[in-house]
């Protein structure tokens, strides 16, 4: 089998190691799945590194992509390395003012976007841009060139020997890529890892899909991120083809056209396939209706390893049979398993999904350790709800005494590009590198995330409370969508919540409750009450000083686009604060206290 050590090792380990097919990759153009043969993406990256080399690109150069997720993205990523210059992956929806800051202050000499909309974002950017050389498009885009005009440039100056040997002198301790991480305040920084550091995450978490070469993994989080390139990586050195979502609205009608085996995702697609599915469950009538909801019900006490006895699982066995069934075909019938990262999986969430037959592992990690610190899996004791589940193979982790979690592991980064202090900030004298999570080490062996370090704030009385936790607990409300807890210096901790409106306007057409928009469902005193109520029921879990004791609803979703979201959809709180301050200021300026 093919010594795999370097990133673009991964082609001809494919290639030798698998039989040929027609759709090691595959992404959707007008409507019409566009596939390629291991031999195409071999020959398309080899000729994108001799285009390179024709434009003057040299080993240790930076060039950018800026783009979603599609094919063309991982021949450019295979074409950049096998060319010995660095990858940098930019995110295709952040500000302007990180735009201008990632690609001056990496000095990149080419970028490729995906097309008009996103050439857009950066056109009045370029001039300013010293040492650019060449920017191309993966769709056809006014006045810059297309990616078949490098395909074309490389093909007619191959030079075969020179990528060997630019190959050749390639160790898997260089750095392979620099992505920026979006960050919640100041100026984004750039993670340098090398090839070690992601396929030694490859290699850690290898034999967890329960998947062959035959498989297919549908991907749709964008491929900038850590956390989904690092798993496409794993599906091409385990010989599984990828097919790649139209855009994040399209998953489930893409999930019933390929069938996949395995999905990668954040909570918030589970949360709103949950939310969907429970939607046409309140649409039935009669026993219909009665069966669907008594196999939930089912399915939210669930418990892994047969814990709940032989009665439960014979009734398991029916709603499985009568509800659960066509929950897997709604997800195209083959799903094995679905890795979910990014942000904390509500623990209902994991019950339900696992009782319908369709096993959802959670994951942790951050870009800096490429990205997996613990993940669960099908080993003994590899599941525990509620937990990240046990620190991968080769990583070390410690929970210092104030509970921060400290790793090292050899996918622990190089450091931040061009920024010294920031690494010397972030990994301590002992090499340790620190989260800036909070968590604990559960007796089986699982790890437990508890909150943001630098997101604990104070009360007025002195008492510390970790906001991360209790909105993780509130979340699992079906009537909320998103919400921020606040109360720092404050006499009690409070939250502006943003309701789950889908939910919320079928729960008032059921109730009878008109409505014209937003605004006025959220204005409406029953409405009001019957959050106070969902509030009071999660209230009863938690401690006398995190308990939620005012609220205010907000009429409008957070997103990314809005920017109350950063590109992995955690919250950007400073932004919230600001824009909400009128909001936060009524908290805690009420009578009741």
């Amino acid at each position: 089998m093919q010594d795999v050590t370097r990133l673009f090792d991964i082609l001809p380990h494919y290639k030798n190691s698998y039989k040929p097919k027609d759709d090691v990759l595959a992404g959707k153009d007008n409507g019409v799945w566009v596939k390629y043969s291991i031999a195409d993406y071999i020959s398309h990256a080899d000729n994108i590194s001799y285009g390179l080399l024709k434009l003057g690109i040299k080993p240790g150069d930076n060039v950018a992509t800026i783009s979603g997720s599609r094919p063309e993205w991982n021949l450019v990523d295979m074409g950049i390395q096998q060319a010995g210059a660095i990858h940098v992956p930019i995110y295709p929806t952040i500000s302007e003012s990180d735009y201008k800051y990632i690609l001056e202050h990496a000095e990149v000499k080419v970028i490729f976007v995906s097309g008009r909309d996103t050439y857009r974002k950066i056109e009045h950017l370029v001039d300013s841009l010293k040492g650019l050389v060449a920017i191309y498009a993966f769709k056809e885009t006014e006045s810059i060139q297309h990616l078949d005009a490098l395909l074309k440039l490389g093909k007619e100056n191959a030079v075969p020997a020179k990528i060997d040997e630019i190959k050749a002198g390639i160790r898997p301790d260089d750095m392979a890529t620099i992505i920026y991480t979006s960050g919640t305040t100041g100026n984004p920084k750039g993670v340098m890892l090398t090839h070690r550091n992601i396929l030694s995450n490859c290699m850690a978490v290898k034999d967890i899909p329960p998947v062959g070469e035959d498989g297919r993994a549908l991907s749709y989080l964008p491929l900038c991120h850590i956390y989904e390139r690092m798993l496409v990586y794993l599906y091409q050195y385990l010989g599984i083809s990828v097919y790649y979502a139209e855009n994040p609205a399209t998953v489930g009608e893409n999930m019933r056209e390929v069938k996949p085996d395995i999905l990668s995702t954040v909570p918030r697609l589970l949360e709103k396939v949950y939310d969907k599915i429970i939607g046409s469950g309140r649409k039935l009538t009669g026993i219909k209706k009665m069966i669907f909801f008594w196999a939930v019900n089912v399915g939210m006490h669930y418990e892994m390893y047969g814990a709940k006895g032989m009665y439960y699982g014979l009734r398991l066995k029916v709603a499985r049979k009568l509800v659960f069934s066509k929950w897997q075909e709604a997800l195209g019938g083959n799903l094995k398993v679905i890795v979910s990262g990014g942000a904390a999986l509500q623990p209902r969430l994991a019950h339900i999904f696992w009782a319908a037959g369709i096993p959802v592992l959670e994951g942790y990690g951050l870009t800096e350790t490429s990205p997996v610190i613990a993940v669960n899996n099908f080993e003994e004791n590899g599941v525990k709800f509620g937990t990240v589940g046990p620190v991968v193979v080769d990583t070390t982790v410690k929970i210092a005494e104030d509970h921060e979690i400290l790793v090292k592991g050899p996918g622990l980064m190089m450091g931040y590009y061009k920024e010294p202090e920031l690494t010397a900030a972030a990994i301590d004298k002992e090499g340790w590198f620190h989260t800036g999570d909070l968590g604990r080490m559960e007796p089986q062996g699982q790890l437990k995330i508890t909150g943001r370090k630098k997101e604990i704030f104070k009360t007025s009385f002195g008492k510390y409370v970790s906001p991360e936790m209790i909105e993780n607990s509130l979340k699992e409300s079906a009537f909320i969508d998103a919400l921020m807890v606040v109360g720092e210096n404050q006499k009690y901790a409070a939250a502006i919540v943003v309701p789950d409106f889908n939910h919320l306007r079928s729960w008032c057409e059921i109730k009878g409750i008109p409505y014209t928009s937003n605004a006025e469902i959220v204005a409406l005193e029953r409405i009001r009450k019957r959050y106070q109520k969902e509030i009071s029921k999660f209230n009863k879990h938690l401690g006398a000083t995190e308990q939620i004791k005012s609220f205010e609803l907000l009429d409008s979703e957070w997103t990314v686009d809005s920017g109350e979201l950063t590109a992995t959809l955690k919250l950007r709180r400073k932004l919230i604060s600001e824009r909400y301050a009128a909001n936060i200021d009524k908290l805690f300026n009420k009578n009741d206290d």
